[in-house]
């Protein structure tokens, strides 16, 4: 039987991202983010819904998004859903369920740069929310731990 592990999300960063490494030297960001959602009830009353959810991301990507990323940063995500579960030192079963990112774009304002300066030149008539020429993504398909 097929299956297909597919997750598209856009929000805004719900705290800063933490950035990390591996012992093996491997860049590990983690952050959350909020996905608004509105509708109108049968009633007319209009209604709201926020779903919060953890990601994760790997390699020069994740470097990327601790350098230019900070919380109510909007971003648009691309990756597949990982389930974990373990047990506390107490026996208690636990389980959580996660976003991890393949890939990610910057959208609707500038990117935070370096320094804490926001915005960018519109060299070559590039729009301000692309990532900076300067910054590589290339991850030559490095390994993840799990």
């Amino acid at each position: 039987m097929a299956s297909l592990n597919k997750v598209f999300l856009m929000g805004n960063l719900t705290r800063d991202p933490e950035l990390r490494y591996t012992p093996a030297g491997l860049a590990v960001a983690s952050f959350g983010i909020a996905i608004n959602s509105a509708w109108t009830a049968k009633s007319g009353e209009k209604k709201e819904e926020v779903c919060y959810v953890d990601i994760s991301i790997f390699g020069r990507r994740a470097e990327v998004v601790g350098e230019y990323f900070s919380k109510g940063n909007p971003i648009f995500i691309e990756g597949r859903l990982q389930f974990n579960q373990w047990e506390t030192k107490d026996g208690q079963k636990r389980n959580t369920l996660r976003v991890v990112a393949d890939n990610f774009q910057f959208i609707g304002v500038p990117a935070k740069r370096p320094g804490g300066e926001t915005g960018s030149s519109s060299k070559e008539g590039k729009s301000p929310d692309m990532i900076p020429e300067d910054v590589n993504l290339d991850i030559n398909n490095e390994e993840i731990p799990f």
